[in-house]
């Protein structure tokens, strides 16, 4: 042991042995698991959700109102602004990193074969968007929600495909990544154009310059964290300032990285070697903590028939469990039908209905957005969560049903 691991002392006397690089290393790529990932999401809802229905759940509440950071910059926020605003813009860098490798280098770089995906992604935004707006039509408050079903979690549905794919083919998973990449890209533009309630130009104008500068940076490849993080810390805070929800700002910077390899050879770009080194903060803390301040809320009380009876938890639910699956299915059909456009081989139509099922899981974008749409804490936020939560459950289990008949039926002799 290092003589200074001997002065490392838990509060216990217990000698605190910190986790070699090897341990770290199998800790990242565990993380990175689409299952452990989604595994760490759930959980944390859960727990939140538990604890937020007990005789403690005053301490929950308290704990998401606690307010730290420096006033003096206008950043004492509260943890459960911190998680929404500051740990999310790390999951939106990830998205925009993984956004630009599918346009540069990925399958959106072939029109072709993006043709599918994207018409699947579109659809199964316009038709949630639809269908809450006709339920929560004739209330301007409640119709402010239009947005919170067209949001697919890609941790969570990744994760449920991951458990019930055995026996399917990988293109199944690659169409729900490009849809998802490209819901991801179409729901950072709601938020930005949408729920931008005051805009400072000031403020936005001067975070150009942090991620110009940064973008400078890493085009010729520097990596060094103590020049990139300041920039981005910096960029992070004027567009917080600027009354654009901070997540941008992560997304503009994972935008400004390059894909290409400068020099010749194997071996990942810099913008697939800083998704590897942040996606298990992304999914390890950042969509966890989230989830756990997002989703508490209580239904004891009565809470639970306020909520099933309320137009915005309908909505909600409708919105992600139907309009998601005929959205995405019926626009995918409609393109392979009227044009050149045509499913991987591979694929056949129930595997179309089961990943348009795993679409209607709607988490960690639908909770940020129901809080911009109502603020957190109020009795319409509240039922989105309880639509958000109930709709992706039911859309979890029919997914997995749907898929798993797939999956028998290939065994089959003679059948795909």
């Amino acid at each position: 042991m290092r003589p200074r691991d001997l002065l490392r002392r838990t509060r216990t006397g217990r000698l605190f042995v910190p986790p070699s690089p090897r341990e770290a290393s199998r800790l990242a790529e565990l993380l990175r698991r689409e299952t452990v990932g989604g595994a760490l999401l759930i959980g944390a809802a859960l727990v939140a959700l538990v604890w937020a229905n007990t005789p403690w759940r005053e301490a929950y509440t308290a704990l998401g109102a606690l307010r730290v950071g420096p006033s003096a910059l206008h950043l004492d926020l509260t943890l459960a602004t911190w998680a929404s605003d500051g740990l999310l813009a790390i999951f939106f860098f990830v998205a925009g990193l993984e956004l630009k490798r599918e346009f540069v280098a990925g399958d959106l770089r072939d029109p072709a074969r993006a043709l599918l995906p994207v018409a699947a992604a579109v659809g199964g935004m316009v038709l949630p968007a639809v269908l809450y707006a006709a339920i929560t039509l004739g209330d301007p408050e409640r119709l402010a929600g239009w947005a919170v079903p067209t949001a697919t979690d890609i941790a969570f549905a990744l994760a449920v495909l991951a458990v019930v794919g055995r026996g399917l083919p990988t293109a199944l998973r690659t169409f729900l990544l490009t849809l998802a990449v490209v819901d991801d890209l179409i729901a950072i533009t709601i938020i930005a154009v949408f729920y931008t309630e005051t805009l400072s130009v000031v403020p936005l104008l001067l975070a150009l310059v942090p991620i110009a500068l940064f973008g400078v940076l890493v085009q010729r490849r520097v990596r060094s964290w103590w020049l990139l993080l300041p920039l981005a810390g910096v960029a992070w805070a004027l567009v917080h300032a600027s009354g654009v929800h901070a997540t941008v700002a992560g997304v503009l910077l994972g935008f400004t990285v390059p894909v290409i390899r400068r020099s010749p050879g194997e071996g990942p770009g810099l913008a697939e070697h800083f998704e590897q080194r942040w996606r298990p903060l992304s999914a390890g803390v950042a969509v966890p903590v989230f989830a756990f301040f997002a989703a508490g809320v209580s239904v004891v009380g009565g809470g639970l028939g306020a909520s099933l009876s309320d137009t915005v938890t309908i909505g909600v639910v409708v919105g992600l469990v139907a309009g998601k699956t005929i959205g995405v299915a019926g626009a995918t059909w409609l393109v392979s039908r009227f044009t050149r456009a045509r499913l991987d081989p591979s694929l056949c139509w129930p595997d179309v209905l089961g990943l348009a099922l795993l679409g209607g899981i709607g988490f960690t974008v639908s909770l940020l957005i129901g809080e911009l749409a109502f603020g957190g804490g109020t009795p319409a936020d509240d039922h989105v969560k309880v639509g958000i939560v109930a709709a992706s459950v039911i859309a979890s289990v029919l997914a997995t049903l749907v898929l798993r008949l797939s999956a028998r039926r290939r065994a089959r002799p003679g059948e795909r």
